[in-house]
């Protein structure tokens, strides 16, 4: 049998960490292996029981969920951590990025979202919840190092779509958007999935969905 993937619950309401764990214990690739109420004891269980997920709420009293998912990420690189959160200000979304995080999901729309979140989190993609609606980012300070067509592939690539679903959008070829893709990754020598799409994020590079 494959190996079931290891996730934390972290939440200062335990009302909601049962929320979750139920939608969770209905998935049978997914194993709940604890619950944390604050970010100080969420960095202890991780180290202690390094689950493949961590769901960490963002606000909490008691240490928040933005320190913690820096801790983390910083000691257990295996160890993705997807926000929850029931706010969607762009702000509060660029300072989850910049923590680390692997994703963020608004809570309200979890009963959708979670379990593909913590299995497309797990394949390294970076997993932003398609309820959040903002504007278009305003461009970073630093020029773009990346050609026009090599920011619409990466903005395709922020939006979700595969290397084949990018080349039928663009009616470009498979091997074409491979090569479109190699070339982003040594432009900014970034060569990870998540993290390309942060970085992207972050220098308003793209527009968030």
């Amino acid at each position: 049998m494959p190996k079931k993937i290891t996730v934390l619950l972290v939440d200062d309401h335990a009302l909601v960490r049962r929320g979750f764990r139920r939608i969770l214990d209905d998935e049978s690739s997914i194993a709940v292996v604890g619950e944390a109420g604050d970010g100080v004891r969420a960095v202890e269980m991780v180290r202690d029981l390094k689950p493949r997920v961590v769901l960490m709420d963002c606000s909490m009293p008691g240490g928040d969920g933005l320190t913690a998912t820096r801790e983390i990420v910083n000691s257990h690189a295996k160890t993705a951590v997807l926000m929850l959160s029931m706010h969607s200000e762009k702000s509060l979304i660029e300072r989850a990025i910049e923590a680390g995080a692997r994703g963020y999901i608004l809570k309200n729309a979890f009963e959708l979202d979670l379990v593909p979140a913590i299995k497309r989190a797990v394949a390294g993609e970076f997993v932003l919840d398609q309820h959040i609606v903002n504007p278009p980012a305003t461009p970073g300070k630093r020029p773009s190092p990346l050609t026009k067509r090599e920011l619409e592939v990466l903005q395709l690539i922020v939006d979700g779509k595969s290397t084949r679903e990018i080349a039928l959008a663009l009616g470009l070829s498979v091997n074409t958007i491979s090569a479109h893709r190699t070339r982003i990754s040594r432009t900014l020598n970034i060569h990870n999935a998540a993290e390309l799409v942060a970085y992207a994020i972050r220098n308003g590079l793209v527009r968030i969905p």
